[in-house]
């Protein structure tokens, strides 16, 4: 495989392909892992989901219920159901098994765009381009309640860890925070320039991150509703996005036909990988991390290890914004590092073409792991308690404007009220009054 590695470190070892899976006929535009890794799920625009055994000497199961492209495909870690939605406005809820029985659910009245099994199995999110967000209650397979508000298609949704938070994004170049309990929407974030393609919780809940047609990556923290991170990824429409288990690292894959692999912690691009003969859809990470799938245009799905990359990364430090909260331009990048192609012969290649335009987005940082236990944690404790300082000034920040309009409104109404005591007393006297 085909890997630029930007992290700045001689040790890490390129993703290495594990296996590729053909039988698809059209893009593959989403894929699943199944929690035991025993199969890896695939949907593609050739209406059919496939179920993959890492088994060699195992066949494929070819789903075919669909009547039309299927655009998501998940898998339920609980329940072991694997659902899809599909541009016939129907969800299915299928059995991975040889038999291949499935239910239909219907309440979307247009292409149903992307659907998610909750953490514990209890729901199912589904949204559509019929403007809606719907939930399902598990195993009853019973639709609970529609989430309204997106003014365009909804392309990506979530629910969070633990169930109590969702999020969705679409054409109206919206991001949407709801609340389960109270089914409303509790945050907008709408700085995005382009439709978004693509939203996802981080594992631990706190942020979410969001990618579309503006080519940008952009993490937000739910709880403060500040943008955290913000990166110039890639050179065509975003498609996809997949945080690695740890939290740590995000996988992100585009029209331009890459996939790269994000350092959160150091606020930094961590891999570009060449592999796909055309636009990468989908991607997701194994529920260890030491592998990720990704589907594309060209018909295939690939599935590398990351056993000596991400993996070998140290996961004590905390995810970080880049510098000043903005990514280095390409052409900074390429005048200050440029990035460094480690090129093995001995591990499979899926394409030799190599891509020079990609830079580094950001120099190395120093790696905190590195320093003495005790100095470690006495600068983790610093930056926790730089955050907190930052928000403050943040909240002091938006009370004085709060208090500024204020005084300024009162002086307008002062000045209109001298205007008029000298010029028209008897008005004056009465806008006292009243």
């Amino acid at each position: 495989m085909v890997a630029q590695d930007t992290a700045g470190t001689s040790q890490q070892e390129d993703p290495t392909l594990e296996r590729s899976f053909r039988g698809h006929k059209d893009a593959v535009t989403s894929v699943a892992f199944n929690s035991n890794m025993k199969q890896l799920i695939s949907g593609s625009l050739d209406g059919c989901v496939m179920v993959w055994n890492f088994k060699p000497q195992m066949r494929a199961f070819r789903f075919a219920g669909h009547k039309a492209a299927v655009y998501s495909v998940a898998f339920d870690p609980v329940n072991g159901l694997i659902a899809s939605g599909s541009k016939d406005k129907t969800v299915r809820l299928w059995h991975p098994t040889v038999d291949g029985r499935s239910t239909v659910l219907k309440a979307h009245t247009a292409t149903v765009r992307c659907v998610n099994f909750s953490a514990d199995g209890k729901m199912l999110i589904t949204c559509s381009d019929d403007k809606t967000v719907k939930v399902w209650s598990l195993p009853s397979q019973r639709f609970c309640f529609t989430l309204t508000g997106h003014q365009n298609w909804v392309r990506s949704c979530q629910l969070s860890p633990d169930g109590r938070l969702a999020v969705s994004a679409g054409d109206d170049r919206t991001v949407r925070v709801w609340d389960i309990a109270t089914r409303r929407c509790i945050r907008i974030y709408d700085d995005h320039s382009g439709m978004i393609n693509a939203v996802s919780f981080h594992p631990d809940g706190t942020c979410v991150a969001s990618a579309g047609t503006d080519n940008v990556i952009k993490v937000w923290d739910v709880r403060s509703n500040q943008l955290v991170q913000h990166y110039s990824a890639h050179s065509g429409a975003i498609t996809h996005l997949a945080f690695h288990p740890s939290g740590n690292f995000l996988l992100s894959s585009s029209l331009d036909t890459t996939l790269k692999v994000w350092d959160l912690r150091e606020g930094q691009l961590f891999y570009t990988l060449h592999g796909h003969e055309g636009a990468t859809l989908g991607v997701a990470f194994s529920p260890a991390g030491d592998f990720f799938a990704s589907g594309g245009a060209d018909e295939q799905v690939l599935v590398p290890s990351t056993a000596g990359a991400a993996a070998a990364k140290p996961a004590a430090k905390a995810m970080r914004p880049p510098a000043s909260n903005c990514p280095v331009s390409q052409q900074q990048a390429k005048e200050s590092d440029q990035p460094r192609t480690h090129a093995d012969a001995s591990q499979p290649e899926l394409d030799a073409a190599k891509d020079d335009s990609h830079e580094v987005l950001m120099p190395a940082a120093m790696n905190v792991a590195d320093l003495p236990p005790a100095l470690s944690a006495t600068l983790q404790h610093m930056v926790g308690q730089l955050d907190v300082l930052a928000q403050t000034m943040a909240l002091l920040e938006e009370r004085l404007t709060m208090n500024e309009d204020r005084v300024r409104g009162l002086g307008d109404s002062i000045a209109t009220l001298t205007h008029l005591w000298k010029n028209h007393p008897q008005e004056a006297a009465g806008s006292l009054a009243s």
